[in-house]
């Protein structure tokens, strides 16, 4: 294998060195918190920096995903003599020392690689560190100056400074080192093999198979490049001169499998994060995690681990013992959408000057060609302006309105539009500590020509009364009619201490009174971030997200009976892909269902048709060719522009995209409906 030596490879060695150094931060921060117990990661930084619990989580999910199998092939080589782990691209990770302080290295010794420079900062941070050498009692050599390679040798630890580009540099490294070529031994990736040419990365894939003839190869990387994560995701590392290169070649879990096949391994599997977090984790577990900080970004939590895998190849008779297998019946089972035929719906950017870039607001139609936003959070967080989207003859523009009255801050609320003018918004959050059960009339004089100096809105906080609705977030509120009132009807969302909430409330509108309606049949399951709909006097209700956190495929009708509602199943076949975080309205007796995020299948969704009546429903991919792109359609609003419901403007959304940074769409969207109605 040549050497690199150019100035511009270089330069991306430093900067791959560089990630070692922001990952150890958040592990750091993930142990601190409580996610898992490591009391050496806190040696290897200069402080201690709490990172946002979506981060957390993620490193979380990766150290449990690699220690699984840590436990299965310390249990699977248990009569062995000898073991051993062999860890490329180790940076400082703490592996090691975890290990040793639990007792559970018995027969196994570990070999760390990675760059030089790497190695000598690691073998400088341990030689200085009374405590960490505790765990090195029988420590040879702890030098910074690279004599051949080692830096650390000890009876179960060697520390090894060498490029796992150069085959022949690291065989012979390793065996001065003492690593056995024929024992049981466990090769450790964690993000590392990407960031090399995929030539190379291959090439390492290939003499690991060749030199360790028993052996399990141990993978922690990503996939799935061109969604609008994933795009962000390699502009993250772009950005820091790290591309991640075998994205390209190996997209996804199946190319990821056969290339190790293709490499010399004899058995593979490959599970995205989702898979292993659903069903080799405890739900004790999962629980657990769950409630160790306020947490509201479940869209970023699930695409952030259906962007990452674990995957074990093995060779010998370590293809026997499986390090990774799922149940039978997974409880995320992959579904493949059976796309429709028909052409594509197309999409493109509204026209004018419009521009909202926020997530988790609520809108209304004020009037035809006038759009009310209320709350959400952008780049410079939440906002107390309201924003009012004008359709003018050279196209829309955005006008920000200070309302009169009290002040509205918060996300994932909801804005109902009500008869005689009007709307009701209700619920939201400041914080996932913070719910809100504020009951908030809007009301608005447009003037005789809408513009932004000409539009008043007013927020006034109501009185009610009742049993009041308690507060909440990630809820639906839709207007419905009972014996010649309207009601506002509140369904579901989620508290501060209620993870989904599955009671319904009726909000008497001319009176202001929460009110008992008899409501019979089998009511829904507990969920937040789905849609209501208003539809046959009633409203039909569709997806979310459910107990444990697993989104939900199901749909409801609401129907009004002479004593009040009565819920009934919509059977749908063929069933559609379960997904929450959408926008849902009712057109010509159909259900438009767009976007949300799904876990069952690849890709992002696209629309899904539900004819309410015969319950036959179809999956229709978006054209996103004329829109900008990434295009997050999560998190967002969405309106019908006519009464014919063949134009709906999608509005916001995107989200953080875990250490990657935040994307929010730019400008608002149009779809056109008429190939699919």
């Amino acid at each position: 294998m040549p050497v690199i030596k150019s100035k511009k490879d270089h330069g991306k060695d430093v900067s791959v060195q560089g990630t070692n150094d922001s990952s150890v931060v958040s592990k750091v921060s993930a142990a601190a918190q409580g996610y898992f117990h490591d009391e050496f990661l806190k040696y290897f930084v200069c402080k201690v920096t709490r990172r946002a619990p979506l981060i957390n989580r993620g490193y979380y999910v990766r150290l449990k995903a690699v220690d699984h199998c840590l436990k299965h092939f310390f249990h699977a080589t248990e009569s062995c003599l000898r073991r051993q782990i062999l860890s490329l691209g180790a940076g400082f990770d703490s592996l090691y020392f975890r290990l040793y302080a639990e007792g559970a290295l018995g027969s196994v010794t570990v070999f760390e690689v990675d760059f030089p420079e790497v190695a000598r900062r690691k073998a400088a941070l341990i030689s200085s560190n009374p405590y960490l050498m505790e765990a090195l009692p029988d420590w040879e050599t702890v030098s910074t100056q690279q004599p051949n390679g080692v830096f650390i040798k000890s009876g179960h630890y060697n520390l090894l400074g060498v490029d796992v580009r150069k085959e022949q540099e690291v065989e012979a490294t390793l065996s001065r080192a003492g690593l056995q070529w024929d024992i049981p031994t466990l090769v450790l990736s964690e993000v590392v093999l990407t960031y090399m040419e995929t030539e190379w990365s291959d090439a390492v894939i290939g003499w690991a198979a060749r030199l360790l003839p028993q052996s399990v190869f141990v993978m922690y990387e990503q996939i799935h490049p061109d969604d609008p994560f994933g795009r962000v995701m390699q502009n993250h590392f772009l950005k820091l001169n790290s591309t991640i290169h075998a994205l390209k070649q190996y997209p996804d879990s199946f190319a990821q499998t056969q290339r190790f096949i293709q490499k010399g391994w004899d058995k593979c599997i490959c599970l995205n994060m989702n898979e292993f977090y659903f069903d080799l984790l405890p739900e004790d577990e999962r629980q657990k995690v769950e409630g160790l900080e306020p947490f509201d970004e479940y869209e970023e939590w699930h695409q952030k681990c259906s962007h990452y895998f674990i995957l074990t190849a093995s060779k010998g008779y370590l293809t026997s013992p499986a390090l990774l297998t799922l149940p039978k019946v997974p409880s995320i089972p992959h579904v493949t959408p059976q796309w429709t035929r028909n052409p594509s719906v197309f999409m493109q950017p509204v026209t004018g000057s419009a521009c909202v870039e926020a997530v988790g607001m609520a809108s209304s139609v004020l009037e035809s060609g006038i759009i009310l936003l209320t709350g959400g959070c952008g780049r410079g967080g939440r906002d107390t302006a309201a924003r009012v989207l004008i359709k003018e003859q050279t196209g829309w523009k955005c006008a920000s309105v200070e309302p009169l009255g009290d002040r509205v801050v918060s996300v994932y609320q909801t804005l109902t539009s009500v008869p005689g003018g009007g709307a009701v918004l209700f619920g939201g959050r400041t914080s996932p500590l913070n719910p809100m059960g504020n009951i908030v009339w809007v009301t608005f004089d447009l003037g005789d020509q809408p513009s932004q100096s000409a539009i008043q809105l007013t927020f006034k906080n109501i009185v009610c009364t009742g049993s009041s609705a308690k507060p909440r977030w990630r809820h639906t509120s839709t207007c419905l009619s009972h014996r010649d009132k309207t009601f506002l009807f509140v369904f579901g969302g989620r508290t501060d201490k209620d993870a989904v909430l599955g009671d319904a409330h009726f909000l008497c509108v001319e009176n202001k009174h929460w009110t008992e309606i008899p409501l019979d049949g089998i009511a829904p399951e507990a969920r937040h971030s789905h849609s209501a709909c208003p539809f046959g006097g009633g409203l039909v209700m569709f997806g979310g997200l459910g107990k444990c956190g697993r989104p939900l495929g199901d749909a409801f009708h609401l129907r009004p009976t002479s004593s009040g509602f009565c819920w009934e199943r919509i059977h749908l076949h063929p069933p559609p892909v379960p997904r929450y975080s959408h926008s849902a309205h009712v057109i010509n007796g159909k259900l438009v269902v767009v976007g949300g995020v799904w876990l069952q299948a690849d890709g992002v969704p696209g629309v899904a048709v539900i004819n309410l009546i015969t319950g036959v429903s179809v999956e229709v991919q978006l054209d996103t060719s004329s829109v900008p792109w990434p295009l997050m359609l999560h998190s967002f609003c969405s309106e019908l522009l006519d009464t014919e419901g063949a134009e709906l403007m999608l509005i916001g959304g995107g989200g953080n995209c875990f250490s990657f940074g935040t994307h929010l769409n730019l400008q608002p969207i149009t779809i056109d409906l008429r190939p699919m109605l």
